[in-house]
Formats: structure tokens, sequence, C-alpha cells
């Protein structure tokens, strides 16, 4: 089966295409099959609404099933911020480096451990006959008072998670422990169901 993804991030694409590719779906980007996918305005009020949102348009506009997920760091100290806006914290859509810049000025002060933090990841997956799936998990873990490493993408490099950082594990151990990791592998095991 060929489900579309809607993003351009090749590490994202990297991450479903090992946890799902045991199941016989090939993972395509509009640029592989040729078209074009719209840009959609993410304004649901939860991660469950915004990977809705991309899914749906994804498939409309493909005609094949599309899977879109939306993610983000929850910071205690912060009342639950950056949540919903980790990927323009910083006022500008995917900078990440002023995004951990800002994390980390916002917790200038903060001690070790009231830097409790989470990762939650909703991926969604919706098919052309109107059937769709949802799946959201988490992952716990501390932010860093520095960067660790520069693996990952995000706010992997401010985030530890039992002691690994997840800016200095490799790609495959951050899929077993972290919140898309879970997620997908939760969605894997839904799409049985599906396909």
């Amino acid at each position: 089966m060929k489900i579309i993804i809607a993003t351009h991030n090749m590490k994202k694409r990297a991450e479903l295409e090992r946890i799902l590719s045991p199941l016989g779906i090939e993972i395509v980007t509009d640029n592989d099959i040729g078209c074009t996918l719209r840009d959609v305005e993410e304004n649901g009020t939860t991660f469950e609404e915004n990977a809705f949102i991309k899914a749906q348009a994804g498939c409309e506009d493909s005609g094949l099933p599309c899977i879109a997920d939306d993610s983000g760091l929850f910071v205690d100290a912060l009342g639950g911020a950056p949540g919903i806006f980790s990927a323009r914290y910083c006022g500008v859509h995917g900078n990440d480096e002023a995004n951990n810049d800002k994390l980390l000025k916002e917790l200038e002060n903060v001690p070790d451990e009231e830097r409790t933090a989470r990762f939650v990841c909703a991926v969604c997956c919706v098919f052309p006959d109107g059937r769709k799936l949802t799946v959201t998990d988490s992952c716990e873990g501390t932010i860093f008072h520095e960067r660790h490493g520069n693996g990952g993408f995000g706010y992997d490099v401010l985030f530890n998670c039992n002691g690994q950082p997840f800016g200095e594990i490799s790609a495959e151990e951050k899929d077993k422990v972290s919140h898309r990791g879970k997620a997908l592998r939760h969605l894997a095991e839904e799409l049985k169901n599906y396909i």
C-alpha cells in the first residue's frame, strides 16, 4: 500500500519508513508522485485537530491515504508552553535554533527538579473512502540547561529522556522511546485493521 505523508521533513519521513515499511507500506511525498499538496493553516486547538487538517487535505489533493502528524513540547514550569506553538515558539515557524534559545532563556533560573517536560505527538491517517485513524502518545523527560549533541530536530538537543539526550542518541534508539516512535507503533498496529 502507498501512503503519502503531509510533510517535507525528511527526518520525519525516515521515521515513518522505519516503523511502517515492515507492514508493506510505501511512504511517498508529493514530490515522489508529482503532485502538490496545498499548504493548510494549522488552526486547530489540539495536536489531533492539526494532524487531521493536514492529513485530510493531503488525502484530497493526492487521492492517496495520507498521514500527518503534529507534535510539540510541554514544559511544566512554563504552564505547558510552548505546547501547540512549539514549531513557532520564537515567532518564526520552524526556526529550531531560535526556539531552543527562547526555551533556554525562559528556563534560565528554573532548578533541575522543576524542569520536567513531555513531548506529545498526534498522528492521523485519512483514507480516500473517508475513514480516519488518529493516535496520540507522549514521552516524559526534563530540559537540559544547554544543548546536547546535534542529532534529531526541534527541541531534541535540549530533551533528556531517562538520561538519554535526544540530540545524542541514534535514530533507532530514539524510535524506541520517543513520542513519535510510540505513536507510529500504535498507528502501525491500528493500520493492520485497515489494510
